[in-house]
């Protein structure tokens, strides 16, 4: 049952068997214990490493590598039984390799989900309960159904109760709710059906903080019945999309396995049809697999995520899965919790007005009345402001009376001054009921000033007052909360005598009105600019909270979210949604108001079955499910839960919503820098493949080996590669849409240029392979097989070194700067070095199977190394003419029109 609220407090004892004088019995309690079990959380169970290794593992990619390095193994045991000196340093290498990927991808999904830990830490260790009619403590999980709990002001609630009496009770349930301000609990029988969480005045939920008051309850849900037990069941049942990256890099995998798959069967089968050796064809196949898998991918797009982090980290985000870099380039819907990221979390006065004035801001109350206004307002508080251990000023007190020590710390009144002036000498304290509370001062004349602040419709003004007069002040009442404003009234009047204690509330009749003060929790400063910066981007921005329609709809229109009242949804309407129907109306909705931990679930995972990519920001326990649910869960590192960190992807350390569209602006600088990552070594990959596939089907040999081929990956792809971490964004890349989920690394004409690239690249190989083995030069040293491989070698590793250059920018080489990326050059030039030295120093060249060259070959090497880099600068050059003429007469038109 979940309508305890519509339950009247008897009907409630019934139902729960339960008496509100002496609780339950002992043998009541035993017999609870068994049905309903302990008031704890039930935990999931967590993948073991071995499972993670052995996930990992089943990688095709891995799988491939794994099975090249057994072959290669294989033939290495063969080559030392029949007598020959071996290394084993082929499959050493392969499988250090699969080994130092597999410990990264486990690394990153070791970090601990620590979720439902930080759900128990809210459950306080405590608690005060009615048993067998006697008040006694205990320990929060021994709390049955049915026990009547006492609750007072700093007790965390143990369980969801429903409320039997109470006085002066308020609890905080901002972080389940969303609410800002503290929910005020009374005992009245509520009617209305699917009330939202915040509506429901008469019950208390677990791991909510009593901040005011007295109350006794009884209890009618503990463990994962209790509201916070279903969001731990929801972290326990909500499973992670993968990223975009990951199915990018997926789909990239795939594609290469099969490319070496085939390649592999066909050079197996044309070997056996020209009659070679078993072994030899053994030897081929481990080339193949060796030359299409970018042994480096993982390790450098890891490198490039780490590095996103770390930039990050200074625009004040912190990411807890490195995923979420990437993943935050390709947002399209930022879906955001109102009350501290959009908007102060800080209630603050922003408007006054004096009677026979008119309204006027909080900057602008500045003339005698408004700070006589003012000062009266502080006097009828009970705020104060302490010292903290560091030595800071600390306001004490509820949000409202905050607000109004705040204006009055602007207006430069200090309360010792007034305290000087007026005595405080006694207290009618606020009650829900009431909805107001009086404050009675002895002035320095003898006098008596009774001040009496609260809602509008609850003063009881002076009777003499005329319609036309009271018309005008609902009229002023009525506009601030038109606004979305929290309107406090201030009313008073002078006694020559205080009567005695019992007979206070009689004070309070009879009162002249003073002034109305506006509260909200305003928008951030760079909130507006943020989300107009977002929507220049494509990326659209979604208010989800818990507070009331009317005033999420007010921060959403100052904020630019809505530019009237379009788009608005409450949690009731969206319940009576279809599934369906919400699916074809969500693109409507801009601001969701009085939702639900299961609204928020729902309204982030049809956002991701229209295909976007949906950041979600939350800093209650409310948010926790959602927050997982999202492509990328952003918590609040100030006012979050840990909860909610643990949940998330990334915490913002400032809590500022701009620094969600920094983000999204760095997850697009490494999304481009993977993809030219993955077009960098997709060229060199295929193209190993190509000459290996070619060399076996002209007859001429095998072009280069398997240790060559992890050297020029290693050393000539990987080294540089790890450099384009650091590239430089485009200007324009927060100008362009966001990168659609399903986007391929090759979309915007990528594959043609990599086509291109390829052929070039694997054409100079052979041209140099065939030069060594095949063609004699006058005054230079015979061509034999391994002068052959030894060209090849040198220039597949040197056109790999130069196409890190032709894929930093679509504009030419020579315009695109070397200063803003010294690593990426000096890279390129040590590796340039050593791929030489490795040729060139007659003890390392040997032991890897290469011989010497004279001038004429180096220069050969040298010359055909470049004419890959030369036609790609004709083809950019090209390219960019086109550009530039298209874009010439898209102005020249324009200006027609």
């Amino acid at each position: 049952m979940d309508n305890w609220y519509n339950l009247d407090k008897e009907t409630v004892l019934k139902e729960q068997k339960s008496d509100a004088q002496r609780g339950l019995s002992a043998d009541e309690i035993e017999k609870r214990k068994l049905q309903f079990g302990l008031n704890k959380f039930t935990e999931k169970k967590k993948e073991s490493l071995f499972s993670q290794i052995i996930r990992q593992l089943k990688d095709v990619a891995v799988i491939i590598l794994l099975l090249a390095a057994c072959l290669s193994f294989a033939l290495e045991l063969r080559e030392a039984m029949a007598g020959h000196t071996v290394t084993f340093i082929e499959p050493i290498v392969i499988i250090s390799i699969v080994i130092m990927n597999v410990i990264l991808a486990v690394t990153q999904e070791r970090g601990a989900e620590r979720a439902l830990d930080a759900l128990a830490v809210l459950n306080s260790p405590s608690c005060f309960v009615i048993r067998d009619g006697n008040k006694q403590e205990i320990d929060t999980t021994l709390v049955v159904p049915g026990d009547i709990v006492v609750l007072k002001t700093g007790d965390l609630v143990p369980a969801d109760a429903r409320i039997l009496e109470c006085e002066s009770f308020s609890v905080d349930e901002a972080s389940l709710t969303g609410e800002s301000e503290p929910s005020e609990k009374q005992t009245d029988t509520l009617t209305k059906e699917d009330a939202p969480l915040g509506d429901r005045l008469n019950m208390i939920f677990s791991g909510c903080l009593v901040v005011s008051g007295y109350a006794t309850a009884v209890v009618v849900a503990t463990g994962m019945d209790t509201q916070i037990g279903t969001i731990a069941g929801y972290l326990n049942h909500t499973k992670k999309n993968k990223t975009p990256l990951q199915l990018r890099l997926d789909k990239l995998g795939k594609v290469i396995s099969t490319i070496a798959i085939l390649a592999a069967f066909t050079i197996f089968v044309i070997g056996l049809l020209q009659g070679q050796e078993l072994w030899h064809l053994i030897m081929l196949a481990v080339t193949l697999a060796v030359a299409a898998v970018p042994e480096t991918l993982a390790l450098i797009v890891t490198l490039m995520l780490t590095y996103g982090v770390k930039k990050m980290v200074s625009k004040n985000a912190l990411i807890r899965k490195l995923q979420a870099v990437e993943t935050l380039g390709s947002t399209s819907v930022i879906c955001s919790d109102k009350t501290g990221t959009l908007t102060q979390n800080k209630m603050t006065v922003k408007r006054l007005w004096v009677y026979g004035g008119t309204p006027v801001s909080n900057s602008e109350a500045n003339n005698q009345e408004h700070i006589e206004l003012i000062k009266k307002f502080l006097l009828a508080s009970n705020v104060t402001i302490e010292k903290t251990e560091t030595g800071e000023s600390r306001i004490i007190g509820d949000p409202t009376e905050t607000a109004i020590m705040r204006l009055s710390i602007e207006k430069e009144l200090k309360r010792e001054d007034l305290n000087a002036e007026y005595e405080k000498v006694a207290e009618i304290p606020f009650s829900s009921a009431r909805k107001m509370m009086t404050t009675i001062l002895k002035k320095t004349d003898g006098r008596f000033l009774v001040l009496t602040k609260g809602a509008f419709d609850k003063i009881p003004f002076n009777k003499k007052e005329d319609y036309n007069y009271l018309k005008e002040l609902e009229d002023i009442h009525n506009s601030f909360a038109h606004d979305a404003l929290r309107v406090i009234t201030l009313a008073t009047k002078e006694i020559d005598t205080l009567p005695s204690k019992d007979e206070l509330e009689k004070l309070e009749n009879g009162l002249n009105f003073e002034g109305f003060i506006g509260v909200i929790d305003p928008p951030r400063a760079d909130a507006a600019a943020a989300i107009k910066r977002a929507k220049k981007a494509g990326v659209r921005t979604i208010m989800i909270t818990g507070d009331h329609a009317i005033t999420a709809t007010a921060i959403a229109r100052e904020l630019g979210i809505i530019a009237a009242n379009e788009g608005i949804i409450t949690g009731e309407d969206l319940s009576r949604l279809s599934d369906e129907e919400f699916f074809e109306s969500i693109e409507f909705y801009s601001v969701y108001a009085r939702v639900s931990p299961s609204d928020k679930i729902r309204i982030v995972q049809a956002w991701q079955q229209k295909g976007a990519v949906v950041s979600m920001t939350g800093d209650g326990v409310n948010d926790a499910p959602a927050l997982k649910a999202a492509d990328v869960g952003v918590a609040m590192g100030i006012n979050g839960t840990e909860v909610a960190k643990s949940a998330s992807d990334m915490v913002l350390t400032d809590d500022k919503f701009s620094t969600i569209v920094e983000a999204v602006s760095e997850g697009r600088i490494v999304f481009a820098n993977i993809k030219k990552l993955v077009y960098f070594l997709i060229v060199c990959n295929i193209s190993e493949i190509a000459i290996m596939i070619f060399g076996q089907v002209s007859g001429w040999g095998v072009p280069v080996t398997p240790i060559l081929l992890l050297i020029i990956n290693v050393l000539g792809d990987g080294i540089p590669g790890m450099a384009l971490a650091k590239e430089q964004s485009d200007t324009r890349i927060m100008s362009r849409k966001p990168i659609d989920r399903e986007e391929s690394f090759f979309a915007g004409g990528l594959m043609e240029v990599i086509i291109q690239q390829t052929i070039m690249c694997s054409v100079v190989v052979l041209a140099a392979f065939y030069i060594g083995k095949f063609v004699t030069i006058p005054q230079a040293f015979l061509p034999t097989h391994e002068l052959g491989q030894t060209m090849a070698f040198l220039v597949l590793g040197w056109t790999s070194i130069l196409h890190i250059f032709v894929v930093r920018s679509r504009a030419s080489v020579f315009k695109r700067s070397l200063i803003d990326n010294p690593q990426l050059l000096v890279s390129a030039v040590v590796m340039f070095l050593v791929l030489a030295g490795l040729a060139a120093i007659p003890p390392v060249a040997s032991a890897l199977g290469l011989v010497a060259m004279d001038r004429y070959h180096w220069l050969i090497v040298a010359g055909v190394s470049l004419l890959p880099l030369i036609v790609a600068e004709y083809g950019k050059f090209w390219d960019n003419y086109k550009y530039s003429e298209a874009e010439r007469l898209r102005v020249n038109q324009q200006k027609i029109h």
